[in-house]
């Protein structure tokens, strides 16, 4: 392929395909600051790959979810945070609306949790593949699906009143 066609179709790709992988890196990450940055390093290496990328959907998004999860792993290896005697306030959400309480539920999650429930749920992905996309096992998959889900009904308990999170 030539350089110029090349270079046409990764930036059609990036033009078409950036909203929906902000929305996916948002929902991984939990801050829109993050979410570009998750977005960026991942079209910046499928750009330098560009020419042997056979399925750049696929590709871009594994490096979304490897990336988020490597950050994760870098943050995990900070101290502990300062535990307190009080447990901290729950934010108020105005006329519960779903969107934000769901949004606020998943920032308090694991992001490893973050990405299982959003590759399980938002996209709908059999939890074979979400082993496969994590590089986990299939064990581990169900396991973070199960923590997930609980400590979602407990953060969030207008969600399970609502239908959102299941049994």
């Amino acid at each position: 392929m030539r350089v110029a066609h090349l270079r046409a179709s990764f930036d059609e790709y990036v033009r078409a395909r950036t909203p929906a992988l902000l929305r996916i890196a948002y929902l991984l990450t939990g801050n829109a600051h993050d979410a570009e940055d998750l977005v960026q390093a991942a079209l910046s290496q499928a750009a330098l790959r560009w020419r042997r990328v056979d399925d750049p959907e696929a590709y871009v998004r594994r490096v979304i979810y490897t990336t988020s999860v490597s950050r994760w792993r870098r943050l995990r290896a900070r101290p502990p945070e300062t535990l307190t005697d009080r447990p901290p306030e729950r934010a108020t959400v105005p006329d519960h609306d779903t969107r934000l309480v769901m949004a606020t539920a998943l920032r308090r999650l694991t992001p490893r949790q973050r990405a299982v429930l959003v590759l399980r749920y938002y996209e709908d992905r059999t939890e074979a593949e979400v082993a496969l996309m994590l590089g986990v096992a299939v064990g581990t998959v169900k396991s973070q699906t199960r923590h997930a889900l609980r400590r979602l009904r407990e953060i969030a308990p207008e969600l399970a009143e609502l239908g959102e999170v299941r049994r």
